[in-house]
């Protein structure tokens, strides 16, 4: 239980998705505007990789392993991601509205965020149990929601703030991510376990 733990942990903060490893940097940039939009976006992508990393798991043990597919995992799993995010979408789109709205284009594109297709696949290239896997991926979403979260709220604070001419809009967020994410590195040298 203590190793499911720090793994979880070590996944949100030494090894974040977003300021650690750079994966899903285009919804980080486009959607972290507002923390409510964020945090949405952060939702949908917890409950694609959490669920993705659920399903992916099987699949690759039971059927593509046995029947000597293996190499076909990057297709497979792009599929089935894809499925997960038309059923976020139907689903956002009938009773959260307004979130569907604000999400625009980048809902669709959580299918080809590199994150969650990285979280499927560093399950099965770290040999991941069903139970690690579907841990480490709950943990990549929470990191990544986390990042979005925090970085949307220290975006709302810079519309207040006076840089100089060149640095303004997205000269400007592209320093605030580079800083959080040489904070975020900070947590490197924490040795868990």
């Amino acid at each position: 239980m203590i190793e499911l733990f720090l793994l979880m942990l070590s996944t949100v903060l030494v090894e974040n998705f977003i300021f650690s490893r750079f994966y899903g940097i285009c919804p980080f940039l486009g959607v972290s505007e507002k923390p409510d939009t964020a945090l949405g976006m952060g939702c949908a992508v917890m409950f694609v990789i959490t669920l993705s990393s659920a399903v992916t798991w099987p699949v690759y043990h039971f059927i593509l392993e046995p029947f000597g597919l293996a190499y076909m995992k990057t297709i497979a799993f792009i599929l089935i991601i894809a499925a997960l995010v038309q059923f976020i979408e139907l689903f956002l789109r009938k009773f959260i509205p307004a979130l569907y709205t604000a999400l625009g284009i980048y809902l669709p594109l959580i299918t080809t965020n590199c994150a969650v297709l990285s979280s499927a696949l560093l399950n099965i290239e770290r040999g991941h149990d069903f139970m690690y896997s579907v841990a480490f991926g709950f943990s990549a979403a929470l990191g990544f929601t986390m990042a979005i979260v925090i970085f949307a709220g220290v975006r709302m604070r810079l519309e207040f703030a006076d840089p100089p001419k060149a640095f303004r809009g997205m000269p400007l967020t592209l320093i605030t991510a580079a800083l959080a994410a040489m904070a975020f590195a900070g947590f490197s040298g924490v040795k868990l376990g």
